[in-house]
């Protein structure tokens, strides 16, 4: 693999060779080729970046907010300016289409805006006199090293999701992003260090588990944000908080789509194409389920079928592309073997895209998109979340049934109803047990100034990323009760009593 340029760490500022002599593989989905090496950290590297992430915590704790919110929005500008560069580096690494990928570096640069905020974000709480002479107050700081460990889907996007608020916070941060398109998390380390921000506050470590489960263990690192399976949410959660650190988990979802005989079903079946196969389905919140109230089933099928079979699959690159490939050959093997056992479950397999084959890119990990119609919820292609570009329809009765089947699903990410009716929407919103939800709204993923985070099997931990739970995430706080007096009272051997 030496023929191929090699993907380094970003520690101290700089690129850096990894200790390690271990090297992943970079593949192009589109062509099912390698273009890049990756270095895949061990335990001595993950040190490395601890240590400098240590060192520089002291001077950048004690930046004013302020000045940390203006490299901040210097790194939004440079990110607007090189949103391009970083967009074609992940579709190519990645596999979705260009524009897709342009949309998801956009969303990641609404958080550093927000995070330019600090300044406000960051204002504690105060009271006066809650004693005679006494004050009491409240002040957030900085939890200290915090790590991000992040998916392939969004290999901007998340770490945006992260990084500006720990750093807005006062924290160093060291990103440990996915080793299958890991070129986006250079490219940002590059733009902070342009955008001001001093050595060692944030870092970049490549690798796979063993580079994962040597964070999880550091005693130097304080706190651990996380997004992908929930599996692995399950064990970063376990492990991580075992060791004394403050931990979010994101894990996995099964999103469902309630649909209403009354809902417009031109909008209706636009939408969940775009929330079904858009980046081939490789989103967390994704539409993979659709729940068909009534009669409202038979005329979406017919609807979905039709925009199915003219929709384009190409090279990820290229112009007019709707979906691309999917990210590896073997996430390929593993989507197939999901609509194999579907068909042999007994559910209606009504679109099929296993044949799919590009001309001129057969090697490519293109998979067609796939619909099936009558499945029932003991299907695995219901139950576990397949993660690529299949689409399941299940028919219920009532408004309550439909719920019902939502709320029985052990994730609770992302869910969203199609319907007319205020009254139907206000009764799904109050009742649905999941943790964002969209009205004629496919894919609910907050603006940055609200919080991402589902319910159920899909969070481990108590608070989401971005908007003002990252803050909380990001800070501890620290109460103060402070007395100011020329006429001191003597202390006593009773419980003070304040507010007398």
């Amino acid at each position: 693999m030496s023929q191929f340029p090699v993907i380094p760490f970003w520690i101290d500022n700089r690129r850096a060779e990894a200790h390690s002599t271990r090297v992943g593989r970079v593949f192009n989905p589109s062509t099912g080729e390698q273009i890049r090496s990756v270095a895949l950290a061990d335990a001595t590297d993950i040190d490395r970046a601890v240590e400098s992430a240590r060192r520089a915590l002291p001077g950048w704790r004690a930046t004013p907010p302020l000045r940390r919110a203006r490299i901040l929005t210097r790194f939004r500008e440079l990110l607007e300016a090189n949103q391009k560069v970083i967009a074609t580096l992940i579709s190519e690494e990645h596999g979705k289409v260009f524009l897709d990928a342009m949309g998801s570096v956009q969303r990641g640069t609404e958080v550093v805006e927000f995070a330019s905020g600090a300044p406000h974000l960051l204002k504690g709480s105060f009271s006066e006199s809650v004693g005679r002479d006494v004050d009491a107050y409240s002040i957030l700081q900085p939890v200290g090293v915090c790590a991000g460990i992040t998916p392939f889907n969004f290999p901007a996007m998340v770490p945006l999701w992260m990084m500006p608020v720990a750093l807005a916070c006062g924290n160093t941060f060291i990103l440990k992003p996915s080793e299958k398109d890991p070129s986006p998390s250079i490219v940002m380390a590059e733009l902070l260090k342009d955008a001001g921000l001093p050595d060692g506050v944030f870092n970049v470590v490549h690798g796979d588990k063993e580079a994962v489960d040597a964070i999880l263990a550091h005693p130097g690192i304080d706190a651990i944000s996380f997004v992908g399976s929930t599996p692995i949410a399950k064990h970063i959660y376990t492990t991580a908080a075992s060791q004394g650190k403050r931990v979010q988990a994101l894990g996995g979802a099964k999103n469902h789509a309630v649909v209403m005989p009354d809902a417009d079903l031109t909008f209706t079946a636009d939408a969940i194409m775009g929330a079904a196969y858009g980046s081939a389905g490789e989103r967390c919140m994704a539409i993979s389920a659709v729940v068909a109230v009534g009669d409202a089933g038979d005329a979406l099928i017919e609807a979905l079928t039709s925009r199915i079979r003219a929709l384009r699959v190409a090279p990820s690159l290229e112009q007019g592309a709707d979906m691309g490939p999917v990210v590896t050959a073997e996430h390929r093997a593993r989507i197939i073997s999901y609509i194999d056992a579907g068909v042999a479950a007994g559910a209606a397999l009504v679109v099929d895209g296993r044949s799919l084959v590009i001309p001129g890119h057969e090697k490519g990990f293109f998979l067609g998109p796939t619909l099936f119609d009558r499945v029932t919820p003991g299907m695995s292609i219901y139950t576990d979340e397949i993660f690529g570009p299949v689409l399941v329809v299940l028919r219920a009765a009532t408004l309550v049934e439909a719920i019902a089947i939502v709320n029985s699903n052990p994730y609770g990410n992302g869910t969203a109803i199609f319907t007319r009716s205020g009254a139907a929407a206000r009764i799904f919103e109050h009742e649905v047990e999941v943790g964002m939800v969209g009205i004629n709204v496919p894919i609910p993923v907050p603006m940055a100034f609200y919080s991402f985070g589902g319910w159920k099997a899909s969070l481990f931990g108590d608070l989401h990323v971005h908007g003002m739970e990252g803050v909380k995430f990001y800070t501890r706080t620290k109460a103060v009760t402070r007395r100011w007096t020329e006429d001191p009272i003597a202390g006593g051997f009773h419980m003070p009593v304040l507010g007398r």
